[in-house]
């Protein structure tokens, strides 16, 4: 095999044993680099507008907190965080010579995972939208570094628009066998704290409004989970003190309708006379904007006594943010070591078709036939079966397109047979039946496509029959993916 394709299948390897790289997409101010800070723990991704939220930043693990800006012709400029501790507003560096923004913490929550913010969608800057375009996988060629990523987060907010189905269905395309399907991507109602316009409660419009869009979405997204990210990032990255909980106490003694009157607009917050200065009412919005001031004062006009620790946590429950981390956990996590796998097909699949040498082709493409009809590579068949589902282009009842796609992204038996407390002999069993089930479908009542699913999935089960061990973990154990 040429250096050039031998090259590019090294790197492919190279990338398996790589976290799991996630793209954090959506439009400009959907509230996507506090998203980030919150994913990650602390604030170092910048929200406001500057240099480096036009360029593609890459927050991943590393054994000291670094900075580097790669540009386009390769070089690498380091730079320091600023005083803040965050990603500094200048790079130094025109954007547009920008490829990514490389940026190594120590977090451990970036282990076994890599997260990567895009700029936003729509920008009323004409390069920055192009950019965004980019990182969504539209322009792969210009956005390598982005389009390489095996998992989306989509951020949107209210409403999903027309250009937002286009920017997933891009990055899909782009980026991943498994795309086109909620297999490995995640929707995420932003701000939704913003959503009532004041501090009143916004959850009651958040719950059906994220159940509608995920509706919308079910063909392309998982899931869609309203999250207040602004609370999320201040509670997980420990933005709030002490004097914070007692200006928010000096607040919560006000006679209820002057505290109301305050909590109507920002400006009436900033302008109204109140128990606490000019300079903390501003740190308090931007910290928990309206909702979460209102939120924080019901808490302690309730428990006066309540602790800054307990009420960090009564923000982060109120924030939503725990069921996104567990919507990522499970889509996610529990699924890389298939979601790379079904990357890995793709960007070999591109590379059979686009070699130059038709040696190169040849040996590619024998290569990739061998190891889909080889049994030990089985779940490369189950991982092509449940996207062929999850896209709608072989139609399958719902509960079976679930059954196949929980066969082809885990090898937890008890996930998979929806068996959390079974035994071997119960696993074993109930994994025989689901392979007769499926076999039978296939040869009475399913179409020739169908009928191709089936005896995949058929063929899964009994494979998952022999394997149905203890030893594999139960259900709600996260089990990062193996690198």
């Amino acid at each position: 095999m040429s250096s050039g394709a031998g090259g590019q299948l090294q790197q492919i390897g190279n990338r398996l044993n790589d976290p799991l790289r996630v793209a954090i997409a959506g439009r400009l101010k959907a509230g996507k680099s506090t998203l980030v800070n919150a994913l990650i723990g602390r604030r170092v991704a910048p929200t406001a507008a500057g240099e480096c939220t036009r360029v593609v930043t890459r927050f991943r693990y590393g054994p000291a907190d670094r900075i580097d800006v790669v540009t386009r012709d390769g070089a690498r400029h380091s730079l320091p965080l600023d005083e803040d501790g965050m990603v500094p507003s200048r790079l130094g560096v025109p954007a547009a010579r920008v490829a990514h923004v490389d940026v190594t913490l120590t977090s451990d929550r970036l282990r076994d995972l890599t997260v990567v913010d895009t700029p936003g969608l729509s920008s009323t800057d004409v390069a920055s939208s192009e950019r965004a375009e980019e990182a969504v996988g539209i322009d792969p060629d210009s956005a390598g570094e982005v389009a390489a990523a095996e998992a989306v987060v989509y951020v949107f907010t209210q409403a999903v628009r027309a250009d937002d189905r286009r920017a997933l269905e891009s990055f899909h395309a782009a980026s991943a066998r498994l795309a086109t399907s909620p297999i490995n991507a995640i929707g995420v109602l932003g701000k939704v704290d913003t959503l009532t316009g004041g501090a009143g409660d916004p959850w009651p419009t958040a719950g059906p409004l994220a159940d509608q869009q995920a509706g919308l979405l079910a063909r392309t997204v998982s899931d869609v989970v309203p999250v207040a990210a602004l609370l999320a990032e201040t509670a997980e990255a420990g933005r709030l003190t002490a004097a914070d909980r007692d200006a928010l106490a000096a607040l919560a003694a006000l006679p209820p309708a002057s505290l109301r009157v305050l909590l109507t607009s920002a400006d009436l917050f900033r302008g109204r006379p109140a128990p606490i200065g000019a300079e903390q009412r501003e740190r308090l919005l931007t910290r928990l904007d309206l909702y979460g001031i209102g939120f924080a004062c019901a808490q302690l006009a309730g428990d006066p006594r309540l602790g800054t620790g307990e009420l960090v946590r009564r923000l982060l429950a109120a924030s939503g943010f725990p069921r996104l981390q567990e919507t990522v956990d499970r889509t996610f996590r529990w699924r890389c070591d298939a979601i790379k796998a079904g990357w890995a097909l793709t960007r070999m699949q591109r590379l059979a078709g686009f070699t130059p040498d038709p040696r190169d082709r040849a040996a590619l493409r024998d290569g990739l036939e061998a190891a889909l009809r080889d049994p030990s590579y089985h779940r490369l068949r189950l991982l092509d079966a449940a996207q062929r589902a999850a896209t709608g282009a072989v139609p399958l009842p719902a509960p079976w397109e679930q059954e196949l796609i929980r066969l082809a992204t885990s090898d937890d038996p008890r996930f998979v047979l929806g068996l959390p407390d079974a035994g071997d002999a119960e696993l074993t069993t109930a994994a025989i039946a689901a392979a007769g089930r499926w076999r039978a479908y296939a040869v009475d009542g399913a179409g020739p496509a169908q009928a191709r699913l089936a005896h995949v999935a058929s063929r899964g089960f009994h494979l998952l029959s022999q394997s149905a061990v203890a030893s594999r973990g139960v259900t709600g154990e996260v089990r990062p993916c193996r690198t």
